[in-house]
C-alpha cells in the first residue's frame, strides 16, 4: 500500500498516460488494478493477471453498470508546473493549471480495452486483499465503497 499524504495547500493532482487506465471509472467506484513489474512471478501473473493485457482491473458486480454507463473527462495538461509524487505515477501542481484539451469518454469498458486493460467482475473485492502479498503491483482506489472490505 501506498504511504498515506497530508496537503494543506490547494493541489491540482494529474495521472500520467500509463497510469490513466486506474482512472477509467466513475469516481467512486471501488476497484484493484493490478500489472506485473520486473520482479513478479510467472505463478502471481497466472492467478492474477489477464494474458496478454498490460493490466487487470477488478470491480464488483455491483459497480459493472455504472461503468458500463459511466463517463468521465480526460483532461491533458501542460507537465511544466507538476511535480513527481514517485507513486503510480501520480503528479501534483501547486498552483492553477489551464487545461490544454479536455476529452469526454463515454464508452468506459472499451476505453479500457483500448488500453489493454483486462476487466473482471466480482461479487467483493475482499477476496482480493492478498494480491498486495504478491510480486504484482496492486493499486486499490476508493475500496471504502468495497462490500466487505473494512
Amino acid at each position: 500500500m501506498s504511504r498515506k499524504r497530508t496537503f494543506t495547500e490547494c493541489i491540482v493532482w494529474a495521472i500520467d498516460e500509463w497510469h490513466q487506465p486506474l482512472y477509467l471509472f466513475p469516481r467512486d467506484c471501488p476497484r484493484i488494478v493490478v500489472w506485473a513489474n520486473e520482479g513478479s512471478t510467472p505463478e502471481d501473473r497466472a492467478a492474477w493477471c489477464g494474458a496478454g493485457s498490460r493490466m487487470t482491473a477488478y470491480i464488483e458486480s455491483e459497480s459493472a453498470e455504472a461503468v458500463s454507463r459511466g463517463r468521465v473527462y480526460r483532461y491533458e495538461l501542460p507537465p511544466a508546473r507538476f511535480e513527481a509524487l514517485d507513486d503510480a505515477g501520480m503528479w501534483i501542481a501547486r498552483s492553477t493549471v489551464e487545461p490544454i484539451s479536455l476529452e469526454p469518454i463515454d464508452d468506459l469498458p472499451r476505453a479500457l480495452e483500448a488500453e489493454n486493460v483486462e476487466l473482471r467482475i466480482l461479487p467483493s473485492l475482499a477476496p482480493l486483499r492478498a494480491v498486495w502479498s504478491t510480486t504484482l503491483h496492486a493499486s486499490g482506489i476508493r475500496l471504502r465503497h468495497a462490500r466487505s472490505w473494512s
